[in-house]
């Protein structure tokens, strides 16, 4: 039996999305922290905190694990003492950035669905104390799995790599974890957000058809209406966001479903159904901290400006050096 097909395609996917990853979020954090893109200080807050988050997931996950494992099998990160906390951030990680989305979400339904609340929740400052909390409870959450490791191999006194400890899939504590984590992330996240962009999906048509009728009756059908348009931005980057959000983890989740319920905890071979969904799964999963960036030059025609002033930026240095 030769090297497994889904092995040669992770070997590839995952410097791929590595070397993509970390530019994509860093351009977006600093693009959106100078606040020209035209979007308000809120949002902007937002999408830098999942940018964030999204670029330590890439690596502490895809760099230092996945490609670390394939490429790099005796580097010192594979010590238990490194590999442990490199763990636990990217639980962490994963945990604030999934959350961030959902907080995002729950922000633009407030601003389009509750006139009353908007102008105090949807605010800067309300906004920074949600992604303090998110981050100190997804971090919090996720402290069990430092624990969880265990050194796979001691050589010379050294212990290196990280495995699940024996008693992991035994315990009843264990397993009540495993089972909150999987609850908490993703599958309350992915439903929270399916739910308010139904409910966001509903005011919208309903004050559309209002609005529509008032300026009918006043200004004729042609006239355009500045606040729609406005409000039609800022609906497009929310579903662009968990649009992509949900497509790249449903499989993820149906995954974690389908184990919990058939208790699936081993795989015939590499070639199990199976185990290829559960590969696939978290090659989409991961897929999901590359996408915001792509979604920002797709819908922000600010934002792209902004992106040819940052790439224009040092060819313009280059071209001033070599005329003087």
């Amino acid at each position: 039996m030769g090297y497994p097909v889904m092995f040669q395609i992770e070997d590839i996917y995952y410097p791929a999305l590595a070397a993509v990853g970390v530019p994509v979020n860093l351009v977006a954090i600093v693009i959106l922290s100078r606040g020209k893109c035209g979007l308000s200080k809120c949002i902007s807050r937002y999408l830098v905190g999942m940018a964030a988050a999204d670029l330590l997931v890439v690596i502490t996950d895809p760099i230092l694990t996945r490609v670390g494992k394939i490429y790099f099998p005796d580097s010192f990160v594979f010590i238990t003492p490194v590999c442990r906390p490199i763990m636990f951030l990217g639980y962490s990680a994963t945990v604030v950035s999934v959350w961030l989305t959902v907080a995002f979400t729950f922000d633009r339904f407030v601003a389009i669905c509750c006139e009353n609340l908007k102008t105090k929740y949807c605010t800067e400052k309300t906004a920074a104390v949600v992604i303090g909390t998110v981050s100190v409870l997804g971090c919090s959450e996720s402290v069990p799995w430092y624990f969880i490791y265990e050194p796979y191999v001691i050589i010379d006194n050294v212990p290196r790599h990280c495995i699940f400890k024996l008693n992991f899939r035994t315990s009843p504590v264990w397993a009540a974890f495993e089972l909150f984590h999987l609850i908490l992330t993703p599958c309350v996240p992915f439903f929270l957000i399916l739910l308010l962009n139904v409910m966001t999906v509903r005011r919208i048509l309903v004050a559309s058809q209002v609005r529509r009728g008032l300026r009918g009756r006043s200004n004729g059908e042609n006239h355009k209406d500045p606040e729609m348009e406005n409000r039609k931005k800022s609906i497009i980057l929310l579903f662009s966001i968990s649009g992509s959000f949900i497509l790249l983890w449903v499989t993820q989740v149906v995954n974690n479903i389908y184990r919990r319920m058939t208790d699936t905890r081993y795989y015939n071979s590499y070639t199990d159904p199976r185990f290829i969904t559960q590969a696939t799964s978290g090659m989409l999963q991961l897929l999901s901290s590359c996408t915001n960036t792509c979604i920002y030059v797709l819908t922000q025609a600010k934002f792209r400006e902004e992106l040819k002033n940052a790439v224009k930026y040092p060819l313009n240095l280059i071209v001033k050096l070599v005329k003087s």
